[in-house]
């Protein structure tokens, strides 16, 4: 499934037919003008997909979108600008009764054909959520696996298996079991952390979107604090980096989805948590797609694998080039450019390269992102800290 698959892709080509993952609708480069008759050409048909997990999500212009597109290019050929070709890396099939949207741009939570998860009168969000992922295995079984138009039991059956499964990281090389010494890291305290949308949601409490009325908790993980004083260094490092993840400070700006809200001051001091709120979990407690910038062309990480878009503001004539227009695609909405879902930050140490696009190749590059985009000052140890605590998750 496109935004819901497991693991990362196994860089070995059959001699015969390739599989699933490897059918050139979307699994390839480009879908035209390729190469896959010979077992070298199917490696640069699928470079991306080889190197950096990404797969093509091809999508149209919407109907009254606030922009066009102006030129699109890219490197492997799908320069098309009605229908743009973005590359993406899968999300996991676990994990997902905590989500507060589906897929990265959010288009299987999204009205008319699915619903935003969210509370509405009559309705559970969790309802919410079971309907957008049935819908979503819909579309992924008839379009990206191209299979037949699986029956409502079958697509019960899918939605029912994705819910069943959780995952983090469970043992650490140097620190050893993650659930052991007053920690509670690992899948079974997982599963049974509360969650609900809204919870801890970093907004406003004007806002309303946490329906308890709860103020904001910038000490989003507990799992690791009981390690502050272990004797074993790495133990400790966990529980630094988990400290500094909870408290050090990060100026805010500039990120689309924030600071540029009504009600919301255009710079302001913050945390990794008020992004990533939900307790123990650290995706968004609500939907609230953000760009801070992982796809400009001006982004701290080589991006230069990836397609250029020039899109027009049609009201304006204001320009911007991105590597993914993002939510734009599905809302059409000029604000909406390069906006993307933070992902639940549980079972990281398996899931590289990062973001969205796949340009981070390692934790330590996520840091080094974040250090460079808002001109964070980590120590040395901050960082080695960090990454040691986003490698436990």
């Amino acid at each position: 499934m496109d935004d819901l698959s497991h693991g990362n892709p196994v860089p070995f080509f059959s001699q015969s037919r390739p599989g699933p993952a490897f059918r050139t609708n979307d699994g390839s480069n480009c879908d035209h003008n390729i190469n896959t008759s010979t077992v070298e050409g199917r490696r640069q048909a699928y470079s991306l997909l080889l190197s950096r997990g990404l797969l093509r999500i091809a999508l149209p212009l919407p109907a009254g979108a606030e922009f066009t597109v102006q030129s699109a290019n890219n490197p492997y050929g799908c320069n098309e600008t009605s229908t743009l070709s973005m590359y993406r890396r899968p999300l996991p099939a676990a994990n997902l009764r905590f989500l507060s949207t589906v897929m990265w741009d959010g288009r299987e939570s999204t009205a008319p054909t699915t619903q935003k998860i969210t509370y509405v009168p009559g309705q559970t969000p969790m309802n919410i959520l079971l309907a957008d992922l049935g819908q979503q295995a819909m579309d992924a079984t008839t379009g990206h696996a191209q299979g037949a138009t699986p029956t409502a039991a079958q697509v019960q059956d899918i939605v029912n298996f994705e819910m069943s499964l959780m995952t983090a990281q469970a043992v650490d090389y140097r620190a050893g079991l993650l659930n052991q010494g007053g920690v509670t890291g690992g899948p079974v305290a997982l599963a049974t952390q509360q969650s609900f949308i809204g919870i801890n949601d970093s907004f406003p409490p004007s806002f309303g979107f946490n329906p308890t009325g709860a103020a904001f908790n910038p000490n989003i993980f507990n799992l690791f604090s009981s390690w502050k004083t272990a004797v074993l260094p790495a133990r400790a490092s966990i529980a630094r980096g988990e400290a500094v993840f909870n408290s050090k400070p990060i100026t805010l700006s500039g990120v689309a989805g924030i600071n540029d809200v009504a009600g919301l001051p255009t710079s302001f001091s913050g945390t990794c948590g008020t992004c990533h709120d939900s307790l123990n979990v650290g995706n968004h407690s609500v939907s609230a797609p953000l760009n801070i910038g992982v796809g400009d062309v001006t982004s701290p990480l080589d991006v230069s694998y990836l397609p250029v878009f020039t899109l027009v503001n049609i009201a304006t004539n204001e320009t911007v080039q991105t590597t993914d227009p993002g939510r734009a695609l599905v809302t059409g909405k000029w604000a909406d450019i390069g906006k993307v879902k933070g992902p639940i930050l549980r079972g990281l140490a398996s899931r590289a390269p990062y973001f969205h696009n796949g340009s981070a190749t390692t934790l330590s590059d996520v840091v080094t992102f974040y250090e460079k985009r808002f001109n964070i000052s980590f120590t040395l140890q901050e960082k080695a800290d960090l990454v040691a605590f986003l490698n436990s998750l």
